[in-house]
């Protein structure tokens, strides 16, 4: 097995496209090497607990409504030709995601780590939930398995708070500035949400490799 270690947010779009484009290789070449484990970095780390309403950060970040219909025209048109369905309209709110990055991290405890991803992302921009409220993380809990009971009393605790804010400095320190980023191998950064095909071709040289070890 190849380790493929992500860096993610579950409120980045990039992210949520880029996974959906590694499924897709993935799913065509079932016998693939890879083992993936996901990384917490946050888009905006030092959002307040209870989130801000998206217009108002949207506007703020990129200066106005029409800076940020610019930047987001792009992102539009990569998800219709990726076949991912984004809700944008649907979202009111931009979370704080430590919540939801600590969920990810007990998944991973259970081996669900990517069934957590999936669903978070599925919620935030498809049902357009608000993956800050802890209610609603229990609810993605439930949805895949795991003790919501056990999951909401952990989220009312510190558990992991200082881990998880630690691993995403960590990734800064080591020169990441955006995601998604993927690390083939330990070795490897492939920045960004690449296409089903450059994965294929990731596959098939990792394989001819190991043929001729």
């Amino acid at each position: 097995m190849v380790k493929l270690d992500i860096l993610s947010d579950p409120i980045c779009p990039w992210c949520y496209i880029g996974k959906a484009q590694l499924d897709r290789a993935l799913e065509q070449v079932p016998d693939h090497p890879f083992e993936v484990e996901w990384h917490p970095f946050q888009l905006n780390p030092d959002m307040p607990p209870e989130g801000m309403d998206r217009r108002a950060y949207l506007e703020a970040k990129f200066g106005g409504k029409e800076g940020a219909v610019k930047a987001y025209a792009p992102l539009v048109e990569a998800a219709e030709a990726a076949g991912v369905e984004l809700n944008l309209e649907g979202i009111a709110r931009t979370p704080s995601t430590l919540d939801a990055h600590r969920l990810i991290h007990w998944a991973g405890i259970e081996g669900r780590q990517t069934a957590a991803v999936s669903s978070l992302f599925r919620a935030y921009f498809r049902e357009g939930r608000d993956i800050g409220d802890r209610e609603v993380l229990g609810d993605v809990a439930d949805g895949i398995g795991l003790d919501a009971s056990i999951i909401q009393r952990l989220l009312a605790s510190d558990a992991d708070i200082k881990e998880i804010r630690d691993r995403d400095a960590a990734a800064r320190e080591m020169g990441v500035t955006g995601v998604p980023t993927f690390i083939v191998a330990g070795r490897h950064a492939v920045p960004g949400a690449q296409p089903p095909d450059l994965w294929r071709r990731v596959i098939d040289e990792l394989k001819a490799g190991a043929e001729t070890t």
